[in-house]
């Protein structure tokens, strides 16, 4: 059993149709399944993701109208990464970020890559990463009408980086549960602050790390818009899943058990500083209720939903993400 890398990353918004305008319009990613929280399904789940929606690609936004706004802290998943080809793509991002009015930093090496630091409007916290030198899980397949020029557009998700106020609970349940190894460290940009230490599995490289900080002048970090809710991984198939379920619940960490989530199989468990993991499977995938050239043009529902698909559409407020 290996965990592959980075399956997909979860975030809370305020807005649907925000969220969409820059995700899609902005970042040009492909809206691949439009869809409910299955969770608590009065509100809107969204998937973007490179052509196909591939594993490894998907950036998926819980939509939460009335949640409050992120307060910063320890115990949380504080930066998500999204991939670009090479370090001229960082160039034409800061670029087009001026042109767009987005918020962000100057070019900087983190981890012996070339990196751009941004925030989307609710203040989200993202890198772009170049794959200039990466050698590891290969990105995705660039969505084909994105509004960006094929060679800068956004190829997957790359490194999330985990702030906690001790770093040892976590790194003993990424390396002695999942498997995951440390390959390196780089500098802190808070000053008096250790080190960010780099954990990679699988293949390695941009698509399968993790960077844990350690911060001890930080209160728990209050969850909402702005913030993200987890970080899944890509544990390969069905039998493995369960087989990992089995090692979760050896070490007797809360879990969720099995859960299928339609396009893919999932458990949850929290790691020791409170920090919501997933294990995902790379299927059934999302073209499993629409075919490839349709992804995400419908509102989608697992068949468990699908009876009450009136209900559902009587409660939910009209969203038209597809102009």
């Amino acid at each position: 059993m290996v965990i592959k890398g980075i399956h997909h990353v979860s975030i809370i918004s305020g807005s649907a149709e925000a969220s969409d305008q820059f995700y899609s319009k902005q970042l040009g990613m492909r809206l691949v399944k439009k869809s409910v929280n299955q969770d608590d399904t009065s509100l809107y789940h969204l998937f973007y993701g490179d052509n196909d929606g591939s594993p490894g690609t998907q950036f998926t936004v819980f939509e939460i109208p009335m949640s409050e706004i992120l307060q910063k802290g320890n115990n949380s998943i504080s930066a998500l990464s999204l991939r670009v080809s090479n370090d001229d793509a960082l160039h034409f991002w800061q670029r087009r970020f001026g042109e767009l009015g987005v918020s962000c930093e100057e070019i900087k090496e983190r981890a012996g890559r070339k990196t751009l630091a941004f925030h989307d409007p609710e203040g989200q916290r993202l890198l772009l990463v170049s794959d200039e030198h990466n050698h590891g899980v290969p990105g995705g397949s660039p969505w084909a009408n994105s509004p960006v020029p094929e060679e800068n557009r956004i190829i997957g998700l790359g490194p999330v980086k985990l702030t906690v106020p001790v770093a040892g609970p976590t790194v003993d349940v990424l390396t002695d549960l999942l498997g995951f190894r440390q390959i390196g460290a780089y500098p802190s940009s808070v000053s008096g602050q250790p080190e960010i230490l780099v954990f990679e599995t699988g293949e390695g490289g941009t698509g399968a790390e993790v960077h844990v900080e350690k911060r001890d002048d930080l209160p728990p970090e209050q969850l909402g818009r702005g913030g993200v809710h987890h970080v899944a991984f890509r544990a390969g198939s069905d039998s493995e899943l369960k087989q990992w379920l089995a090692k979760i619940r050896e070490t007797r960490l809360p879990n969720s058990g099995f859960i299928d989530r339609y396009y893919f199989h999932s458990v949850y468990f929290r790691e020791r500083n409170g920090i919501l993991f997933e294990l995902a499977t790379d299927g059934p995938g999302f073209t499993i209720d629409e075919t490839q050239d349709h992804l995400g043009e419908k509102l989608s529902l697992p068949p468990f939903l699908e009876p009450k698909r009136a209900e559902l559409e009587k409660r939910l407020r009209p969203l038209d993400l597809n102009d």
